[in-house]
């Protein structure tokens, strides 16, 4: 699989939709300093799932979207597309049967960015293991910018762990390794929570037995007192009755 063309529209200084052919054998971009030279590889990087703002040397991720000159207004959207050539099927395997694929960001003032792979939305975890399944991204070492190789030949060992992950194929395998072990210490935290939950639920589930135990004292000692205070009131009519009995017969 290998990038065949990028389309560019709003994206920092491309004010116009900008297309770029990448043909076979090396393709080269020449211009004066200014030019938005730079802007082309942060527009791949960008389209391949960076989200550092400061990558993108601006403050905030909408910062990409252009800002309007004194004779071009601004604009609230920018895009990114870029096609890619699958012909020779070596691409991700649920991918297989595309000759081609376009991967697009979009992001839009005040809403964010949105993924997409042939139209279909996407997660930006989808977009960046994609790349990573073809031994690259936003963060591959291939993509060599100003300053990169005095970084790369002072980085730390570990740092240079991802040339070699690159370089033997396993980026993929890497990145849906830190994509699990995310889930699993989500999943674990999770567990934890619910763990804590369980344990209140049993303590307010304690309490309710309590309360429903002295309810139903309450009720039983209720109804004796009624059955008490009935009998108390019957032989007061007897009582009642007796002293009329006595009264009718001293009368008599």
């Amino acid at each position: 699989m290998r990038f065949k063309k990028l389309e560019i529209n709003g994206f920092k200084s491309f004010s116009d939709k900008t297309t770029f052919l990448i043909e076979d054998g090396l393709t080269g971009i020449v211009g004066p300093n200014g030019c938005g030279k730079s802007n082309i590889v942060e527009s791949l990087r960008w389209c391949m799932g960076e989200n550092s703002a400061k990558s993108m040397r601006g403050t905030g991720m909408e910062d990409v979207i252009f800002a309007g000159t004194s004779n071009r207004p601004p604009k609230n959207i920018s895009e990114v597309a870029l096609l890619l050539d699958n012909k020779a099927k070596d691409g991700p395997s649920q991918y297989s049967e595309l000759d081609e694929l376009v991967v697009k960001r979009k992001i839009e003032k005040n809403k964010g960015s949105k993924y997409y792979i042939n139209d279909k939305e996407v997660r930006a975890r989808d977009v960046q293991t994609f790349f990573a399944d073809l031994s690259t991204g936003a963060h591959s070492p291939s993509l060599i910018s100003q300053g990169k190789i005095g970084q790369l030949v002072t980085s730390k060992p570990i740092e240079r762990r991802a040339i070699l992950e690159e370089a033997a194929g396993i980026s993929g395998i890497h990145a849906r390794r830190q994509e699990a072990e995310t889930r699993l210490n989500a999943a674990e935290n999770n567990l934890k929570r619910a763990d804590e939950l369980r344990r209140q639920q049993e303590k307010q589930l304690a309490n309710l037995q309590k309360q429903a135990e002295e309810a139903n004292k309450y009720k039983s000692i209720s109804e004796e007192i009624k059955k008490i205070e009935a009998g108390l009131y019957y032989l007061k009519l007897i009582e009642i009755d007796q002293n009329e009995m006595c009264q009718t017969q001293s009368l008599a």
